[in-house]
């Protein structure tokens, strides 16, 4: 059931030249790993589109992982404007060679930052997981986290962009009342007592502007988003547990082909 519209965009790790400084490691991760100057072009374009003409819906900035360039470089860049985000965290890395620490999620949570779950393990395909696997990435990492910050949990991620009915069932299950997809798309809905709301990726190669045309509704990037999210479903239904193996030899293909290995 639909009950609104909103902008939510997804990052990932951000780094100054070497994107293991933060994340997980290989080509695959790099891909959404972006630089502290693309942050800064993304985030003062979209900071120019919010000063404009009200936008047309609410804007959420989500970051995925729980890498720690959200403490080192992310957090402060926010703050710097007057705002604050979301870190998704994959709660089996808290503490882990570039993760953040216990100590700075507490941090982050009490500067006003919101902090939730992208489940404890990050399966590379979450909606193939059976029921029981499900419920315990929501519920063993929402746990985790609550023990960290002493305080509620209720929003997560979903990992790898596998999403379906079933896993937004698993996470209120588990407690969650918010659930962040991959999917480019403005609705917000309601599956299972869960609200689910679709993100815009900003990656490598995205145009300067490309937060500040969403924030203004550009029809056009929305679309063409769209159209290659569907394509990418597409050729996931297609090659099911093969895809992940795909994706890791195109990454690898297209490094060598510009010399980048």
């Amino acid at each position: 059931m639909e009950i609104g519209r909103e902008l939510t965009l997804l990052l990932h790790d951000v780094h100054d030249g070497d994107p293991s400084t933060s994340g997980f490691l290989g080509a695959a991760a790099d891909r959404y790993k972006i630089t502290r100057a693309d942050l800064e072009a993304q985030l003062s374009g979209l900071a120019q589109a919010l000063a404009g003409p009200r936008p047309p819906v609410p804007v959420t900035l989500t970051f995925d992982d729980g890498g720690a360039s959200y403490y080192t470089t992310v957090a402060e860049r926010l703050e710097a404007r007057g705002w604050r985000g979301h870190c998704l965290v994959t709660s089996g890395r808290v503490g882990g060679p570039g993760f953040l620490d216990a100590g700075q999620i507490r941090e982050l949570h009490g500067r006003g930052h919101v902090i939730g779950t992208h489940s404890v393990t990050h399966p590379e395909r979450f909606a193939a997981c059976g029921w029981d696997k499900m419920l315990r990435e929501w519920a063993d990492s929402r746990s985790a986290l609550q023990d960290i910050l002493g305080d509620e949990v209720t929003v997560g991620s979903v990992p790898g962009g596998y999403f379906s009915p079933r896993v937004a069932q698993a996470a209120a299950a588990a407690g969650l009342t918010t659930l962040f997809t991959s999917e480019p798309e403005t609705r917000v809905r309601r599956i299972g007592g869960c609200t689910v709301l679709g993100r815009f990726t900003i990656r490598p190669g995205c145009r300067a502007d490309f937060a500040a045309r969403l924030a203004r509704m550009d029809a056009l990037v929305r679309a063409e988003e769209w159209a290659a999210w569907n394509g990418k479903k597409i050729l996931k239904f297609a090659l099911g547990a093969r895809y992940s193996r795909f994706t890791r030899w195109a990454t690898h293909f297209k490094f060598e082909e510009r010399g980048e290995r």
